[in-house]
């Protein structure tokens, strides 16, 4: 095999090798189109079924209008319990808050005098569901960074038997053409015999064109989700479909802005500090019934209306 094959099988095989919210495909799947995208006539249902056709039923539960003056911590972690940050970006507290009636992410809320960690230079936000939900509608309005930071709406649950994740925005405009890129991708790092026996990480990582700059603007992310399918939305319009064929755990809703290499997202000394990741709302839908607590092997007080 020649050198230069080497090389090329060794990239695709490391593409979707990381810790988590993997390296962007080059290569675009699809150009997403508006030209038929629904309009918001109400927020009681997912805006990309505004009628209900499909019987969702909204949990308080689990929703956050972001209206009130302090993070709700019986809803949320203020941080994420269990990840310090990719480096060189550490997770600290003060970096989120609620402002406007939004939840609001920055970047270096720490104190003047504040100890970085080693390998850590900067600070960013997260938090965390403290629930664990199964399936459902998951939606969000948000206004990403428009500089060299990633901001993230995902889902996951990292157990030492399953660890599953799901990304239904992630994206960054730190490089040359990167703003219209819209990113998806589904994560299985392990999961037990009886949920498919995977002993080895993979994902599937799909990338499609938008016509205009995410980060321009605020927009509508959203993702259904159940036992069959997970289907993936932007300002209501379907762009990504993908067989179920691993996802049956129930996992944790994760909002955060970072850093990550793998979309030229580095703070240097040209990054911009004053920029803010907003979320106007996060609102959970199940079908046809409402939630209520569930337990199976491998996964104890989650929230789910599947048996």
């Amino acid at each position: 095999m020649s050198k230069l094959k080497i090389i090329l099988v060794l990239f695709f095989t490391i593409v979707c090798t990381g810790f988590s919210q993997t390296k962007p495909k080059k290569h675009f799947t699809n150009l997403v189109d508006f030209s038929e995208a629904p309009k918001r006539v109400n927020h009681k249902y997912p805006l990309f079924d505004q009628k209900n056709k499909n019987q969702w039923v909204l949990s308080e539960l689990i929703s956050d209008e972001f209206d009130a003056d302090s993070l709700n911590t019986k809803k949320w972690y203020p941080n994420n319990p269990g990840w310090k940050g990719r480096k060189p970006t550490l997770f600290h507290e003060p970096n989120v808050s609620l402002n406007d009636g939004e939840l609001v992410f920055k970047i270096n809320q720490q104190d003047e005098d504040f100890n970085f960690p080693e390998g850590y230079t900067h600070t960013a936000g997260f938090i965390r569901s403290k629930q664990k939900v199964l399936y459902g509608y998951f939606e969000a309005e948000m206004k990403m960074m428009n500089d060299s930071w990633v901001s993230g709406f995902w889902a996951s649950n990292n157990k030492k038997e399953w660890w599953t994740e799901i990304d239904i925005c992630e994206n960054s405009p730190a490089t040359r053409n990167q703003q219209n890129d819209l990113t998806s991708n589904i994560h299985i790092f392990r999961s037990p015999e009886k949920y498919g026996d995977v002993q080895k990480y993979f994902c599937r990582n799909k990338k499609y064109k938008v016509p205009f700059n995410l980060q321009d603007d605020y927009h509508v992310w959203g993702v259904e989700w159940d036992e069959t399918v997970i289907r993936f939305y932007i300002d209501g319009v379907l762009f990504r479909e993908a067989k179920n064929t691993h996802w049956f755990q129930p996992l944790h809703i994760n909002f955060n802005n970072e850093s990550n290499k793998w979309f030229g997202a580095v703070p240097s000394e040209n990054s911009k500090l004053d920029q803010e990741f907003r979320v106007k709302y996060f609102r959970y839908w199940s079908k046809k019934e409402p939630l209520a607590i569930k337990s199976k092997e491998y996964a104890n007080g989650y929230y789910g209306v599947s048996k």
